[in-house]
């Protein structure tokens, strides 16, 4: 299932190379931070998500996301402490890259990917699927 997220993903922040890698990267990080039944009717796994970039200290960066001015940037080190390790770590193993190297990776996707997919200024109800594919 994370593969097909993480393919509409990488999709989305444009096809192959950094963009299909991030994809897959964020997409597996939805899931895990999602668990088990994220893919149903009604699921959205990113407010998961930047509720717990937010309780990490990243409030005000995830806010300018999710708005509509401009993306402030966050580093891999700001991702890494914000993130549960495991988390972070499952990414890492499942990509078959360090923990540093996922979270240098997400640094770089995030700000595009929320972005695009709050594309009102919030977060929309309804499946990450169902919104990644009207995005596209």
């Amino acid at each position: 299932m994370s593969n097909d997220l993480g393919n509409l993903l990488g999709g989305l922040l444009g096809g192959g190379g950094a963009g299909g890698k991030g994809g897959h990267l964020l997409g597996a990080l939805l899931t895990s931070l999602g668990g088990a039944g994220t893919h149903g009717a009604g699921s959205n796994p990113l407010g998961a998500l930047l509720d717990t970039l937010k309780e990490g200290g990243l409030g005000e960066k995830t806010d300018s996301w999710v708005g509509k001015g401009a993306n402030q940037e966050v580093s891999g080190p700001e991702v890494a402490q914000a993130l549960p390790y495991q988390a972070l770590d499952h990414v890492a193993q499942q990509a078959g890259v360090t923990p540093e190297e996922a979270a240098d990776e997400l640094a770089r996707t995030l700000p595009q990917a929320v972005d695009k997919l709050t594309p009102a200024g919030e977060v929309p109800e309804g499946s990450l699927e169902d919104l990644i594919r009207q995005q596209s």
